[in-house]
């Protein structure tokens, strides 16, 4: 017993070793990996660039708006364009415009359309500037930014997405805080030229924005010349010295300006400029501060192993102190009781059959992303892909759940198949339902329309929910898995426990360290979500993945060896609540970042937050949860199996 038990060990300290080789190696040659995208267009000189527009968004309400929904200039037909799945989720309402360029061909002052603002439109204008909404844009699948200097970094400069609605300011002079729009956009398209064929490439879509009253002489018509912008004259708009305020009565004339510039950037690296990561340093020490929480863990856990198999080894005799000889026997007295089935064994065999799932999901969404093939130029794939595996994972939760069922000599397998595949859906599902609700309430267009939520309830009763019974049907089929010692019929007595292996204490403490190595990297994933910045740092991420699974395992076989050296058995539920009480600390910092780093103010967001955030810290908690489980599960049986009881 005791030789499996060291060759065990041993295979244990190679995996750690090759795990670690490994991710070394992938943070070497991450940077050489090409993003797979769309495939590249070629323009010829004066072929036609149609912009499309996308929703109108804000940090301070996180309620995206479709452009129109405010009266900007529209062409004569409105066309929305078709989104997947996750672009609809995401609230991405792409439709065409009328700003429409030649390719490199320069225009100036080019009049869109002219608008006089009556009540309505005024106080829609208004609410977008006092809100702080962003209008984004796209051209050749490039979101539309405006570049801006850093301000403790003069030479560095940073793209923000979409350019405001408009500004919030006094007249010099003047008390009143008036509200002005931006109608006039300077726009600069970035190519890059092949020499041999003369065509180009789009590799940049910038605009500078600026507010201003353009008059003209006469009655307005079709001909009519502008005297504040004028392409003949080479009057061009530089500043918004005299801006266009918004009030009603007052007409707004809507220009906009188009330079083309060469660009040595080729087309497979013009996402580049978006991803630029001026704070990788940060990640760097986020990774170093995670593998030093490993790394202590690793080593009370090959401590706890090598103590116990060398004591297995010298058969408890003469070498055994009288502490070491009373501490031993407390984890070994409980054999009789150890894999006695835990109270609601089927609630935890479905939570464990869910974080499979979720472990399944991650994994592999995780791989296809570090590998390029979740690429930001394709909007809404993380969120379709993640979605898609979650359904196909049901089989893995079902096979997971109905094993451990069987383990528990559960018979009645059909019953926890309903309910793994319905208990963590249905309850994510009312909440996304709640959540919806108050969006349409908004009319946003974040609001998921009916069409797909019934495509939602398909994936979920059309597929997932098949998989899960076949998946169980499967796991229930083959043996049950043995326990390695015999359990006890009378229930064992456990004796009062010491202040710091209570429950609810050793739980909390649990949950620190998970949490511990991953918070700095939670920071920049809270910002990409609720900030609209983009994040494509997945080697990062799959490494602080990597680091979140060893830290969740380790510190869960710590937790429960000291709790069955006290003579206390019941781990399996402890096990699982271990790691998963991690989720309590992302959700405190999820609440410590709203009032720290977001400005919301409508009473709507802040339900929209914190209902998000409830839904991704229940999902974390599944997941860490599962796989402190399986690490204290696999512990028990190895140490139980490789010692000799008497």
């Amino acid at each position: 017993m005791s030789v499996n038990f060291k060759m065990d060990i041993h295979r244990s300290l190679r995996f750690h070793l090759c795990i670690s080789v490994i991710l070394l190696l992938s943070i070497h040659h991450a940077s050489s990996f090409y993003l797979p995208g769309v495939a590249p267009e070629d323009f010829a000189k004066g072929d036609l660039l149609k912009v499309k527009v996308n929703k109108l968004t804000s940090t301070k309400t996180q309620l995206p708006y479709s452009y129109y929904s405010i009266p900007y200039c529209s062409p004569e037909s409105i066309v929305d364009n078709a989104e997947n799945l996750g672009e609809v989720l995401r609230g991405d309402r792409i439709e065409n415009s009328p700003y429409v360029f030649k390719m490199r061909v320069p225009e100036m002052c080019n009049i869109i359309c002219r608008k006089t603002l009556d009540a309505k439109s005024t106080k829609e204008f208004k609410e977008k500037i006092s809100d702080e909404y962003r209008v984004n844009m796209i051209l050749d699948n490039l979101p539309l930014v405006v570049p801006t200097r850093r301000l403790d970094q003069e030479s560095a400069i940073m793209y923000q997405h979409g350019y405001l609605v408009g500004l919030k300011g006094k007249y010099s002079g003047s008390k009143d805080e008036k509200h002005f729009i931006h109608n006039h956009l300077q726009f600069t398209v970035k190519y890059h030229k092949d020499p041999a064929t003369d065509l180009s490439r789009i590799v940049g879509f910038e605009v500078k924005p600026f507010s201003v009253k353009h008059e003209y002489e006469g009655e307005w018509n079709e001909k009519t010349r502008l005297t504040t912008c004028d392409p003949h004259a080479k009057r061009t708009v530089s500043s918004s010295d005299s801006p266009q305020e918004v009030e009603e009565t007052k007409e707004i004339i809507f220009t906009y300006d188009v330079e083309f510039q060469e660009s040595d950037i080729k087309w497979a690296s013009r996402w580049d400029t978006y991803l630029l990561m001026a704070d990788d340093q940060i990640h760097w020490f986020s990774i170093v501060n995670s593998l030093m929480i490993v790394l202590f863990l690793s080593g009370m856990v090959a401590m706890i192993m090598l103590r116990t198999l060398y004591r297995d080894i010298s058969k408890y005799n003469q070498l055994e102190t009288q502490e070491e000889a009373q501490e031993e026997t407390g984890w070994k007295l409980v054999h009789g009781d150890v894999f006695r089935p835990p109270t609601n064994s089927d609630l935890l065999c479905v939570y464990v059959g869910t974080g499979v799932q979720f472990f399944g999901m991650i994994l592999v969404t995780m791989m296809f992303a570090v590998l390029g093939f979740l690429s930001p130029s394709n909007r809404g794939g993380l969120m379709t892909a993640m979605l898609l595996l979650w359904v196909f994972m049901g089989l893995f939760a079902g096979y997971a759940a109905a094993r451990l069922y069987k383990m528990f000599k559960g018979a009645e397998w059909k019953k926890l198949t309903l309910k793994t595949a319905f208990m963590f859906p249905a309850i994510v599902f009312a909440i996304f339902f709640v959540l919806n609700a108050l969006i349409w309430g908004e009319k946003s267009s974040g609001a998921v329309p009916f069409g797909t939520m019934f495509a939602l309830v398909f994936l979920w009763f059309g597929i997932s929910v098949p998989l899960v019974f076949v998946g169980s049907y499967i796991g229930f089929k083959k043996p049950a898995i043995d326990d390695p010692v015999k359990t006890n019929k009378i229930p064992r007595q456990i004796p009062e426990q010491a202040w710091y292996m209570n429950p609810t204490f050793s739980v909390l403490i649990g949950g620190i360290l998970p949490f511990g190595a991953v918070f700095i990297e939670l920071f920049f994933i809270l910002t990409s979500i609720w900030l609209n910045q983009f994040y494509y740092i997945f080697g990062f991420l799959f490494i602080v993945f990597i680091i979140l699974v060893v830290t969740c395992a380790e510190i869960t076989i710590v937790l429960c060896y000291f709790q069955l050296c006290s003579e206390d058995y019941l781990w399996w539920w402890r096990s699982y609540l271990t790691s998963g009480s991690s989720a309590l600390y992302l959700f405190l910092y999820a609440t410590f970042y709203f009032f720290t780093k977001l400005e919301i103010t409508k009473p709507v967001s802040g339900v929209l937050y914190f209902g998000y955030m409830t839904i991704v810290s229940y999902a974390f908690f599944v997941l860490t949860g599962t796989i402190g489980f399986y690490a204290c599960f696999w512990f028990t049986k190895l140490i139980y199996s490789s010692v000799k009881i008497d």
